[in-house]
């Protein structure tokens, strides 16, 4: 598969303080360019209620987007802003018209492919019945005591005048027509099940409603910023620093909710690597309780993984390129166990 190629910086949308991407190809490619993966929380359409294999949007940590944002590979877009200005004033009314149009035919032709898909289950159906009674697909074969009424049961006592052999007139009113009547037509074969079907089908002329999944187009992107407005950063905790020093050393970086820590730290791409340590980060001069070290220690080394802390000397408030400078991190182990 060739690659996409994706321009710099590409967006990210700010919805309700959540940082997201829709485009898969940037996913992918943050994720093999700048060791960023996310987390995905889109519900697939066909199964809506599973949450183990979910799909786009992403989802990044602010500490993602902000670094991302720094390096000067993507800027950020207030989705509802962008919206309301590119509707209100981006879009005239011939583009509007233009759009609308666009929409009822994408309609139209889904609307036709449901009801292709209608008749080709149909005529399935039918197929199938139609193998099922091969055996008396010829109606001209049918034999003809099939078609005449159940034999009389013959009586036991005979009268003596009733003649052993039935009269010619007996014979024709039994088991054929008199000579003036009109002749009896031949049993044909009903129309084919399939040609009727066939022969039913109607092109929709009601389009079906489509929800636009996209909104650039009709919408045109903001521009994007030419310098680094640190007012519109994305707020980051106190282990931010931690965080895009471990990033420099490119380890893959991940939410730690379920060992208990802040992130845990990939060697390389956590699809072929197990997690190699435990991340919490803190200020350079916050006192540490001697119970987390412990805990910590005792968790970290009961999962095979280390428990890594560490923070920045300093404010620990700088931005840009040099955010983990002056960082130190160390790992605890513990030997107890």
């Amino acid at each position: 598969m060739a690659d996409v190629s994706v321009s710099e910086p590409f967006p990210i949308f700010l919805v309700a303080n959540r940082y997201l991407i829709h485009d898969i190809n940037v996913i992918t490619y943050i994720r093999r360019k700048y060791n960023t993966t996310g987390v995905l929380i889109g519900s697939i359409p066909q199964v809506p209620q599973q949450n183990v294999f979910m799909g786009v949007p992403l989802e990044l940590m602010p500490e993602e987007a902000r670094l991302l944002v720094e390096k000067g590979v993507a800027h950020i877009v207030d989705d509802v802003k962008a919206h309301k200005d590119g509707l209100l004033l981006g879009l005239s009314e011939e583009e509007r018209k233009a759009y609308t149009r666009m929409l009822e035919k994408q309609g139209l032709d889904a609307a036709r492919a449901a009801q292709k898909r209608v008749v080709n289950r149909k005529e399935q159906s039918l197929q199938k019945l139609v193998q099922k009674n091969r055996g008396t697909e010829n109606w001209n074969d049918i034999p003809d005591d099939m078609f005449s009424g159940p034999r009389k049961s013959k009586s036991k006592r005979k009268t003596p005048s009733a003649p052993m052999t039935p009269t010619t007139d007996e014979e024709e009113t039994l088991f054929g027509s008199p000579a003036n009547s009109f002749p009896t037509p031949a049993v044909s074969r009903p129309p084919s099940a399939l040609s009727r079907a066939s022969s039913q089908v109607k092109t929709p002329e009601e389009p079906l409603l489509i929800t636009p999944t996209l909104s650039y187009p009709p919408l045109q992107l903001p521009t994007p910023p030419t310098t680094l407005d640190t007012a519109t950063l994305p707020p980051v905790p106190r282990s931010y620093p931690l965080f895009a020093y471990l990033h420099s050393k490119d380890y893959f970086l991940l939410p730690g909710l379920r060992f208990g820590c802040q992130y845990t730290a990939y060697p390389g791409d956590p699809l072929r690597f197990h997690s190699h340590f435990l991340v919490n980060g803190m200020d350079w001069d916050e006192e540490i309780n001697l119970l987390d070290l412990v805990g910590g220690g005792r968790l970290g080394t009961g999962v095979k993984k280390g428990y890594l802390i560490g923070g920045k000397e300093g404010t620990g408030e700088e931005v840009g390129e040099g955010a983990e400078a002056g960082v130190r991190a160390f790992c605890i182990e513990w030997g107890g166990m």
